[in-house]
């Protein structure tokens, strides 16, 4: 296989995977059987995907990047595009096999496994485009599989109220980006990354400049709604708390991470000739962090505290490509991926952590209500693999030692100091002391799961099925080896943040 052929299968495997599976699993349900060709059809995909970019990301790392073309498209996959699928295609086949227990029986199961190949295909599509406008086809497609899956139980009306918000405000956001690319052709007469820099570089300064900033203005809005950032953040509790375990996972690690990879490539290109956009991201990263935290405060239910715990991590990830874009500084950048790889392995950790005992408190018992916090007292005497493992992925997110969480925080603080601005400086204190408030609302989860004595619903659960724990495992064992040897994935970090540059012509 030559290197275009493996790089077109890594676009294109799980998207024609997609339908096989919906098609196969259909057939079996409708002649009475259960659909376990499609759970096995779908991770035999993400099994195989993974293959292909553990070969592949030696060539993206040895070569700065692989350029190839489909027709008229051209792609790329960078460093930016190795770090992300790599996170959707590895999270995305932990998450299949958490499902084959978590989603068994559930009505339309096969669909489920479908969407999320496709959503996971989708995701790679994004991020490796070199135009705008199929960086807003891919970025659709993938909003449309995620509408669906996070609408999966539609027969519950908090399910569908998620959905239909989730829908309005991603669709509102999809129109603006449209009507700026709109607006960049109009001005450029290019739609491709590099022949709209090449157009933009034989303007003078100042020359035809406010319908690009219009443009760019678009872009961070519409795009920000999937990022959540604030105040554009409003879909995301409902979404995440209310969709299964394994797609909230998937919505927080992945989903919102690559709605920040389009609005970055989008409104990089067009840096050159508009303004600087770092002190823009600075303040979005700021407010991200406060509100995110101080709305997580006051949860009671547990998938909802996480959902905006991630509108906070976001911040922390703004943050590092603030400092990069602002002061063209190499660390930010890489601090930056490096959080992002991070919080793909924590927020996924703690979300299914989650999803596994609200499977065996609730779920198991016919029960869709929400996990509250107090159904966690005592759960560590019942269920001690499924609390550690949980247990580490809060108490990373909370950026304390020996875990991976809190190396990537710390480049980005250090990033913001290198800068010697008194702003910079200023930031990096104030996002220091928003992750010490991050742990009053992650601490006491975990001193409820040790301390406290079982709840009565922990007492009457049902075991946790090992298809749910191995997940689990292997997410905790990633973020405590990454948090002793975070060297093993600098050379991937450091190829991200140097690409990042290269999008906002800084490198």
């Amino acid at each position: 296989m030559n290197t275009t052929d493996l790089f077109l299968w890594i676009v294109i495997l799980p998207l024609i995977a997609s339908p096989v599976i919906y098609l196969a699993g259909r057939l079996v349900v409708r002649n009475g059987g259960t659909p376990m060709i499609a759970r096995l059809l779908a991770i035999l995909t993400m099994a195989v995907e993974t293959g292909l970019l553990v070969i592949a990301s030696s060539y993206v790392l040895n070569n700065y990047g692989v350029k190839f073309s489909v027709g008229e498209v051209r792609l790329e996959f960078d460093g930016v595009s190795i770090i992300l699928a790599g996170i959707a295609v590895v999270l995305g086949l932990l998450v299949m096999v958490y499902s084959t227990r978590y989603m068994r029986g559930e009505n339309g199961e096969e669909k489920f496994y479908a969407l999320l190949s496709m959503m996971i295909g989708t995701i790679i599509g994004l991020c490796c485009t070199r135009d705008l406008f199929n960086l807003w086809v891919w970025f659709e497609a993938m909003a449309i599989s995620s509408y669906m899956l996070v609408a999966f139980y539609r027969s519950q009306p908090a399910s569908l109220e998620a959905g239909v918000k989730y829908l309005v405000q991603s669709a509102t956001g999809s129109v603006m980006v449209l009507l700026g690319i709109a607006l960049v052709f109009g001005k450029t007469g290019a739609l491709d990354f590099a022949s709209i820099q090449s157009v933009l570089l034989t303007y003078a300064e100042g020359e035809k400049t406010a319908l690009l900033l219009c443009a760019g203005g678009l872009f961070l809005v519409g795009f920000g709604v999937k990022t959540a950032l604030v105040p554009l953040h409003t879909w995301l509790p409902d979404a995440h708390s209310q969709a299964p375990s394994g797609i909230s996972a998937m919505l927080s690690g992945v989903v919102i991470e690559a709605g920040m990879v389009a609005m970055l490539r989008s409104v990089g290109v067009l840096n050159t000739l508009t303004l600087d956009w770092g002190p823009i991201i600075l303040g979005f990263a700021a407010l991200n962090l406060l509100v995110g935290n101080f709305m997580a405060l006051r949860q009671t239910q547990v998938k909802r505290l996480l959902a905006y715990s991630s509108i906070s991590h976001m911040g922390y990830i703004l943050l590092g490509i603030g400092f990069a874009v602002t002061f063209s500084n190499q660390d930010g950048a890489t601090g930056a991926f490096f959080h992002l790889l991070n919080h793909g392995m924590m927020k996924g950790l703690a979300f299914l952590g989650v999803g596994a005992l609200l499977y065996s408190l609730h779920i198991s018992r016919e029960d869709h209500g929400p996990l509250v916090v107090e159904d966690l007292n005592g759960a560590s005497k019942r269920y001690p693999i499924t609390v550690f493992c949980l247990s580490v992925g809060l108490l990373a997110l909370g950026g304390l030692p020996p875990f991976s969480g809190l190396w990537s925080k710390w480049q980005i603080f250090v990033s913001g100091f290198e800068t010697q601005n008194p702003w910079a400086i200023g930031l990096v204190i104030f996002a220091a002391l928003n992750s010490v408030l991050s742990l009053a609302y992650y601490a006491p989860l975990v001193n409820r799961m040790y301390r406290k004595e079982p709840s009565e619903i922990v007492t009457k659960g049902n075991p946790i099925d090992w298809r749910l724990a191995v997940p689990l495992v292997i997410l905790a064992a990633g973020v405590i080896v990454i948090g002793f040897y975070p060297a093993l994935v600098t050379p991937l970090t450091q190829a991200a943040g140097s690409d990042l540059l290269r999008m906002f012509g800084l490198f």
